[in-house]
């Protein structure tokens, strides 16, 4: 009986033991390691600069297009003329040396040459897409909070808008490349006996309106690139545990949207 009785004492406080270790484990210390801000502010300056590079690309593009001096009627050898003659994509257009100014727009749509109404279709294209990536990549401004819009959604939203961006200079570049080719091989052909044209000014915006736009969404993209590299990079959490046999468990938590990551031990 006392044998029976010390192994009953012996083991209840055992069992309490195991108990009181299953019902109230101890609670984990959390350590908050902030995130520099000034990673942030990097990433929406470039986001900005990208977006005020887009706008003045668009309005270039918007000038081009509507501009009647892609080409200029060549004044080699013509001596003393007093006459100007330029055209653009919709009309075209002869000066005189008094000031007057006479414009006819092209009366045919299908009599025009294939690459004229190819450079039409591009610039018009360029002008939609480039307004469509002005709307996105303002929603994926970093300073605008639209809703409970995660980090990771507005990344997102801006690296399309950089896109868009990157297109509508594409399109650009490729229709006054296209123009300004088709220019300088009628210029130097010996067999063309038409009026022989210079290149315009209005070439030479849609170039700079080009740059500028691939420059825009390079920025938007370089910026939601850094940003989520610097996220993943500071948000490391761990969930830290132990077992009854004094083993140690560490487990990943997840992390918060709120730029701070959580460490668990």
């Amino acid at each position: 009986m006392r044998h029976t009785a010390a192994e009953e004492s012996n083991g209840e406080p055992e069992n309490l033991t195991s108990s009181s270790e299953e019902q109230s484990p101890e609670e984990p210390a959390v350590i908050t390691t902030p995130v520099r801000p000034g990673a942030r502010g990097m990433a929406a300056g470039l986001q900005v600069a990208g977006l005020l590079l887009g706008l003045v690309s668009w309005c270039l593009q918007s000038s081009c297009t509507s501009s009647q001096v892609w080409k200029v009627r060549s004044q080699q050898g013509t001596v003393g003329s007093g006459q100007w003659q330029y055209e653009g994509l919709w009309m075209s257009c002869a000066a005189t040396s008094l000031g007057s100014v006479q414009c006819s727009r092209f009366k045919t749509l299908l009599g025009l040459p294939p690459h004229l109404q190819a450079c039409r279709a591009l610039m018009i294209l360029s002008l939609l897409v480039g307004l469509a990536s002005i709307v996105v990549s303002i929603l994926g401004l970093k300073c605008i909070k639209i809703g409970r819009t995660s980090e990771n959604v507005k990344d997102q939203i801006a690296l399309s808008g950089g896109v868009l961006f990157i297109l509508s200079g594409v399109f650009t570049l490729t229709a006054t490349s296209w123009y300004a080719s088709r220019v300088i091989q009628d210029f130097y052909n010996p067999l063309y006996g038409g009026v022989r044209f210079e290149l315009g000014t209005g070439l030479y915006l849609g170039w700079s309106a080009s740059c500028l736009a691939i420059v825009g969404g390079s920025l938007l993209c370089c910026s939601c690139r850094r940003s989520s590299t610097t996220t993943s990079s500071r948000q490391f959490s761990y969930n830290f545990s132990s077992t009854r046999e004094g083993q140690k468990i560490y487990r990943a938590a997840p992390t918060s949207n709120d730029g701070s990551s959580k460490a668990y031990v």
